[in-house]
């Protein structure tokens, strides 16, 4: 079963950011995609999808270890 989680991640300006972001949560065991909408102003939201539950501390080391901060979670 797919879980979708949304997270909101400030610092990523460019395409680069992205993947970036996108090559880390990648890693993580579980994940099937990854997707982003770029803010021109704020934090970024970034989608996942996952065939199991992720941690939310696990989902921030992964955006911290691209270089960015990831600033809220939720559903």
């Amino acid at each position: 079963m797919s879980q979708q989680l949304s997270i909101r991640v400030a610092g990523m300006t460019c395409q680069h950011c992205v993947g970036a972001v996108t090559r880390e949560v990648m890693e993580l065991p579980g994940v099937t995609g990854v997707s982003v909408e770029l803010a021109t102003q704020g934090p970024s939201e970034v989608r996942i999808e996952s065939e199991v539950d992720l941690d939310a501390a696990t989902v921030a080391a992964a955006i911290t270890e691209a270089g960015y901060q990831m600033v809220s979670s939720g559903e």
